[in-house]
């Protein structure tokens, strides 16, 4: 059985002049659906607007809330700040918390939207409004449902958002695994950065990941793995510059989901990016690496 978190709100019509696929939740939800009794399904609350404000300042949460976000900050987050898109922002914190909570009780969980891991503390950019990585983790810690949580950003881009807005925080550790060159340009500093060259494939990139990854899993022992699943690694993402195969987005996600496993650390995933003009051939990317974590739990 494999525990995946929807909320009906993750589907937003898309706003005016946007190019990010705001299809793509509902795909994958349909996606997954058609899977049959496999999964276990579950709607989250709404993150309370305290804990959004505990990790973003309140000013720019009133501004999403309220729907007054300036032009500048829009343009930054790639899209105008609609009703639905503020509802959306609130309801996505929401879901990668109840799956890291589900994940605490039964070892995998995966939320079908978020790792918004752009967004920083008085504005969003890269199509991330909210940093749901960094929400839900602060407050996991904050009531004391895990003393330590490890953040590991396997996105094609580096998590800058998470990575500044978890520094100095304690209790808290950040792992990045990226394309060097990509978005965004003005990189931040998380525990560990693993910036790769243009065109790197499955084999060095699966190896680079165990080699950098083990080391400070063990060294910082997490309660907790939030994990930024990224498929835009993939070699035809539109916004990639890696060159992983299908079957190296599944070795990639089996050996995270496995490492997890094997040393008794739950597993929460969140989305992440995927990216193309196919809308079902990237949610299906998406949809693959769920069932490939949860397969690895349920095993």
């Amino acid at each position: 059985m494999i525990r995946v978190v929807h909320h009906p709100d993750y589907v937003a019509p898309a706003p005016a002049r946007s190019t990010y696929q705001w299809n793509k939740n509902g795909l994958v939800r349909d996606l997954l659906r058609a899977q049959g009794a496999g999964i276990e399904w579950h709607q989250p609350d709404p993150m309370p607007r305290r804990w959004i404000e505990a990790v973003h300042e309140p000013g720019y949460v009133a501004e999403v809330i309220e729907l007054a976000v300036p032009p500048e900050k829009a343009r930054r987050i790639g899209f105008p700040i609609t009703a639905e898109v503020a509802t959306r922002a609130q309801a996505v914190p929401g879901g990668t918390y109840l799956a890291a909570r589900l994940a605490l009780e039964h070892g995998f969980a995966a939320n079908t939207a978020g790792g918004s891991h752009h967004a920083l503390a008085d504005t969003g950019a890269g199509f991330c409004v909210f940093n749901d990585l960094a929400i839900a983790a602060n407050r996991l810690v904050e009531e004391g449902a895990a003393a330590r949580v490890l953040v590991v950003d396997c996105d094609v881009h580096q998590g800058d958002g998470t990575a500044s807005l978890l520094a100095g925080r304690p209790g808290f550790a950040t792992y990045s695994i990226h394309a060097d060159k990509n978005f965004p340009v003005r990189k931040a500093r998380s525990t560990l950065d693993v910036p790769l060259a243009d065109g790197v494939g499955d084999d060095e990139y699966c190896a680079v990941l165990a080699e950098t990854l083990v080391p400070l899993v063990d060294g910082f022992a997490p309660d907790l793995i939030l994990y930024q699943a990224g498929v835009d690694p993939f070699a035809g993402d539109r916004l990639g510059r890696l060159a992983l195969t299908r079957e190296g987005l599944v070795r990639r996600d089996r050996w995270v989901a496995t490492l997890a496993r094997d040393r008794g650390i739950p597993l929460a995933s969140a989305l992440g990016g995927g990216y193309g003009d196919d809308a079902m051939e990237v949610s299906e990317r998406h949809v693959t690496s769920i069932l490939t974590l949860g397969g690895v739990f349920a095993g």
